[in-house]
Parts: structure tokens; sequence; C-alpha cells
């Protein structure tokens, strides 16, 4: 038995967007990472949160 479909749509409660985005936010700064070194790809991610924070990974192969 399969996952079922999630539906794309804006999280109206701020702290499960908050949460989500967190949570979302370190699982692709971790792919990212692991694409560089099992590629040897040279990657770049920038992120800005809803406040305008800046999240960012750069790999240096």
């Amino acid at each position: 038995m399969g996952r079922g479909k999630v539906v794309l749509e804006r999280i109206e409660n701020k702290i499960n967007r908050q949460v989500t985005f967190s949570k979302r936010r370190n699982g692709l700064l971790k792919k990212s990472y692991e694409l560089s070194v099992l590629c040897d790809a040279e990657v770049a991610l920038i992120i800005f949160s809803s406040r305008g924070k800046l999240s960012e990974f750069a790999s240096n192969m």
C-alpha cells in the first residue's frame, strides 16, 4: 500500500506552515549535499523564507 497524494496548497496555520518549512528546508539542504557528494556535482541552493531569512548551501568540490 502506497502513500496517498498530497494536495499542494498553502498551509493557513502560521505555526504549522513554519514547522513544515523548516522540515522541508532541512530535507532540501540534505539532498543538495548528497547530490554534490554522490555525483561530484557543484550545487548551489538559496532559500528565502516568507520573513526574508536566508538559508544557503554551496558545494566546493
